[in-house]
């Protein structure tokens, strides 16, 4: 699976009708849509789909036609998101109708197709699925531990101090984690989304 990490866009044309497709973060999908609202007042339609992984490991998605015929728009468009295999991740495509009627085919194509546009030309990076563990440790392990685990890519993501003792809270991948000999301290999953 992959995602984006930043907005890319492309525009693609169909018997003069404009479509503008956005790929961004799921992460942004409220702000974006309000400012693609927005810088867009006079577009005939702002469709999306979404997909997005829960803290269940289930995989979240929905699309809006946002006033095209059902079906037409952001379903094709949320085909293409799976079938790259697309998580976390959004896709807007804003339309200003050019005058001639697309047609529902007309449409499905063109919205998949502007989607597949926007698809080739983001940047995306693969889902890697990393583990929140807890560790009590002593004072004399805390450097060894620390060297350890930036060697390992693991990163630490807080410390508190106690008067003899320290926890750690790490995140890294479960092969990183069991190469240093952490296993079954898991306490949370969750998905790096950057």
């Amino acid at each position: 699976m992959f995602y984006v990490q930043e907005d890319f866009s492309t525009s693609y044309e169909v018997k003069k009708s404009k479509f503008i497709s956005i790929i961004t973060p799921y992460k942004n999908f409220h702000e974006k849509y309000q400012n693609l609202k927005n810088k867009h007042p006079k577009s005939s339609h702002i469709i999306y789909a979404y997909r997005y992984l829960n803290e269940y490991n289930q995989i979240v998605e929905n699309s809006s036609d946002d006033g095209e015929p059902k079906g037409c728009a952001g379903k094709p468009t949320l085909n293409v998101m799976q079938g790259n295999k697309i998580i976390n991740s959004c896709i807007f495509t804003v339309r200003y109708f050019g005058g001639t009627r697309l047609g529902t085919g007309g449409m499905v194509r063109a919205y998949s197709s502007s989607a597949k546009e926007v698809m080739k030309c983001s940047t995306k990076s693969e889902y890697i699925e990393k583990s929140t563990i807890t560790k009590e440790i002593s004072y004399k392990e805390y450097e060894i531990l620390k060297y350890k685990l930036a060697q390992n890519n693991i990163e630490i993501s807080s410390s508190k101090f106690l008067t003899d003792k320290i926890i750690l809270v790490i995140k890294g991948t479960k092969e990183d984690l069991e190469k240093i000999g952490i296993k079954s301290l898991v306490t949370k999953c969750y998905k790096e989304t950057l």
